[in-house]
Formats: C-alpha cells, structure tokens, sequence
C-alpha cells in the first residue's frame, strides 16, 4: 500500500494497481498481521478515485469485498461468504481480506490480499485460514485472478459512487451469511459481545441482538459463537 500510495501522490490514475510477489509487512484491521507466504498468495493495492463521502468508507470496503467474491467464486467456480466487514470466507476459513486506506491526492488505496495457492498454513491459522488450491485441489494463474479480481473491485467501487451505498449495503447483505440470524460473539478491545447477528444499518454497522437489546458494532471481530 505504501508503494500505491507513492504512485498517488504523482497523481497516477483510478485503477492503477500494485502487485507484490511477497509481503514482508502485511497488515489488517486494527493493526494485525496478515500471513503472507511467498508465491503462494496474490497481493495487490489499487489505487481508487471515487467520489465519496467519508461517512461511504464502510461501504467502500464492503464493495470490495463483494468484488472479490464476485472474481473468485466465477474463476474458480466455488461459494465464497462475507463476513462483515472486510473479511472473504470459503468453508467457514478466511480466504480473502481487505482494507482501505485513505491516499494522497485525495486517492484511497483498497490493499487486498487473496490466499490462492497456498498448501498449508501455520498451526495457528490452519483452522481459520483457507486458500483456493486447499478447497479445490488444483492451483490457479496469479495473472488470471489478478486481472478479474482487479475489474471486479474497480466494478463494484463505481456501483458505489453512482448508486449510493445503500445498494451496496443491500447487496452485501444478500451474499453474506453473517449479517443476518448467526450467533457470533464480537470482539471489541476490552469488550465481547455476544448475540444473534440483526442486519445492517444506514451507515453499514453490523447490528446483533443480544438479551441487554440490539448492540451496533462500529468495529470488532466478528467470529462464530462458541457452542454451549
């Protein structure tokens, strides 16, 4: 993201894209580290001149996300879920994630990161993380991902700006399994939730009902409740 944001700064187009062989540094929200093996995963940053409000940023890394699902469940035919905010899952294991940045040059940069042909993972991540060579035995062109993942993205980010992020919303809702009727527990900081997922609301935060009333979660980590 650091690099996409140089090329911003000297005022490179929408949709310009950086692409990494490795990460040495990836993050995710709230600071933590994103697992980013050496050829085995695709990681890219795109470089997005929308019009948009910075109340729309939720909904922009929602757009995202329904454009990596959109690219990897056409290219390698399988069901990706959403779960919200930032986070692509297949078989319940995360497989994608996302996270936007504001840029320079009144730029964002959307930083993505696809698990594609990883084998395995680290003991600590081989029950949360997933690639698409594990769920589908075979592995995939980086070059072919990349360039359908990157339209989809820039396709979805354009749907925000014209029709407005309650589409978004709408859509978001509709290919996730998360947002409605799921018990999870949220972490957030010193704080978890525990609940029954509730929808969305105006501004995209996650809604869970709980026995105290319906929580809005502006951010956390939403993961499966734990069963009784």
């Amino acid at each position: 993201m650091v690099d996409a944001a140089a090329l911003a700064a000297r005022g490179e187009p929408h949709g310009t894209v950086v692409v990494a062989e490795r990460q040495t540094a990836g993050i995710g929200r709230h600071g933590h580290s994103w697992h980013s093996e050496a050829r085995g995963g695709l990681y890219l940053s795109i470089i997005l001149r929308l019009r948009l409000a910075p109340s729309d940023m939720p909904a922009l890394t929602m757009a995202l996300g329904l454009g990596v699902q959109a690219a990897v469940n056409d290219h390698a035919a399988v069901s990706a879920d959403l779960r919200w905010p930032n986070d692509v899952m297949l078989n319940e294991r995360k497989l994608a994630g996302i996270l936007v940045q504001a840029g320079p040059e009144d730029a964002l940069i959307a930083g993505i990161g696809v698990n594609l042909n990883q084998k395995a993972f680290p003991d600590e991540l081989a029950t949360i993380a997933t690639s698409l060579a594990i769920e589908t035995g075979r592995e995939f062109a980086k070059e072919e991902v990349l360039n359908q993942v990157v339209a989809e993205s820039v396709r979805y980010g354009s749907l925000l700006a014209t029709a407005g992020r309650g589409e978004i919303f709408r859509r978001f809702e509709r290919s996730s399994s998360w947002v409605r009727d799921r018990e999870v527990t949220v972490d957030m900081d010193d704080l978890v939730i525990r609940g029954r997922t509730a929808g969305l609301d105006a501004n995209g935060f996650l809604l869970v009902a709980t026995g105290r009333g319906i929580e809005t979660i502006i951010a956390g980590g939403v993961r499966p409740a734990p069963h009784r």
